[in-house]
């Protein structure tokens, strides 16, 4: 079962990083089963496992178009450590930096519509996101005062719209 946050975050922290070591023991294996070199660096942020690969020549196919293949290994890296722990995993996977530049690209654009969205006034619907790349634009473009961010629509097809403050 997961710890709760009552005695300071020290038993969930120790949890997490439980989490991180499966996940990484998983696609250490993985890597191995593919001969694919990488290396694996285990991280807790935010309240989260984060386990990385990087290094390996190889890696940019294990992120696929619009890191499809990513978003199914972490699925996949999830219910490994689910089925170790016995609790649901959020646990976040990178592969060749992929997520973290893709993080970087979404803020860009979450802020620089923002903008847009102030300097017009008029609403903007950014094209449809995963859950992930969502959070990153609503996070970016509510460090903006003036405009706040929704998600409309039904997955795949589910979007952030950005309005101006009413």
């Amino acid at each position: 079962m997961e710890p709760d946050e009552e005695d300071g975050g020290g038993a969930a922290e120790d949890f997490l990083v439980r989490e991180g070591d499966i996940a990484g023991d998983y696609l250490e294996r993985l890597l191995d089963l593919l001969d694919y070199d990488g290396d694996i660096d285990l991280d807790v942020e935010a309240g989260r496992a984060v386990v990385s690969i990087d290094g390996g020549e190889d890696l940019e196919k294990l992120v696929g178009p619009r890191g499809n293949v990513l978003e199914a290994l972490q699925e996949l890296t999830r219910l490994a450590v689910q089925q170790e722990t016995g609790a649901r995993s959020r646990l976040m996977l990178d592969i060749a930096g992929w997520r973290a530049d893709r993080r970087r690209e979404l803020s860009d654009l979450g802020r620089a519509t923002a903008e847009k969205v102030l300097a017009s006034g008029e609403r903007i619907r950014l094209q449809p996101m995963t859950p992930f790349e969502r959070k990153v634009v609503h996070d970016a473009v509510a460090t903006l005062k003036g405009v706040h961010s929704e998600s409309e629509g039904e997955d795949p097809r589910r979007r952030v719209v950005v309005f101006p403050q009413s």
